[in-house]
């Protein structure tokens, strides 16, 4: 037994004191950073929709993410008329038909084939006045003579 005034208690007030020293130790801990989300205890009306809530805008983009975004905005744009351009091209090739193909390449045939008569005379014209003739003694060689021996090796011609 001690002689302090609070001790010995009652049991209504020992019960108090248990009660308040639990809640003590377990009572939530404040966080050290501050919450991340905001939840709106507002109380939203019975009938009828929500008012208005001002919601202030605090991001800020920065200079180069806003210039990727227009310039990709400008290549997608891009892309889309070339691709347009591509789709009239091959739906104009579709609905192509022999008689139309042979009136477009008809001039181009013919001067190939001038071309090609021009070049062919051209090079008859400079084989014609060659003649080849050789003089001097020929030697035809026969014998072999294997130097190298082994599996991989190879046999020279003698000379």
């Amino acid at each position: 037994m001690t002689t302090d005034p609070q001790y010995p208690l009652t049991d209504a007030e020992a019960s108090a004191e248990a009660a308040r020293l639990i809640a003590e130790v377990y009572r939530p801990e404040v966080p050290a950073t501050p919450p991340t989300a905001f939840r709106d205890t507002t109380p939203i009306p019975a009938i009828g929709t929500t008012p208005p809530v001002p919601q202030p805008e605090s991001r800020i983009v920065p200079q180069w993410a806003a210039g990727v975004a227009v310039a990709s905005i400008g290549v997608g744009a891009g892309i889309t008329g070339l691709g347009c351009g591509a789709w009239l091209v091959l739906q104009g090739l579709s609905s192509v038909t022999l008689l139309g193909v042979l009136a477009l390449v008809a001039p181009f045939a013919g001067v190939a084939a001038v071309a090609t008569a021009i070049g062919s005379a051209i090079s008859r014209a400079r084989s014609a006045s060659t003649t080849h003739i050789y003089k001097g003694t020929v030697v035809q060689r026969t014998e072999v003579t294997a130097t190298a021996r082994g599996m991989l090796s190879r046999a020279k011609a003698g000379r």
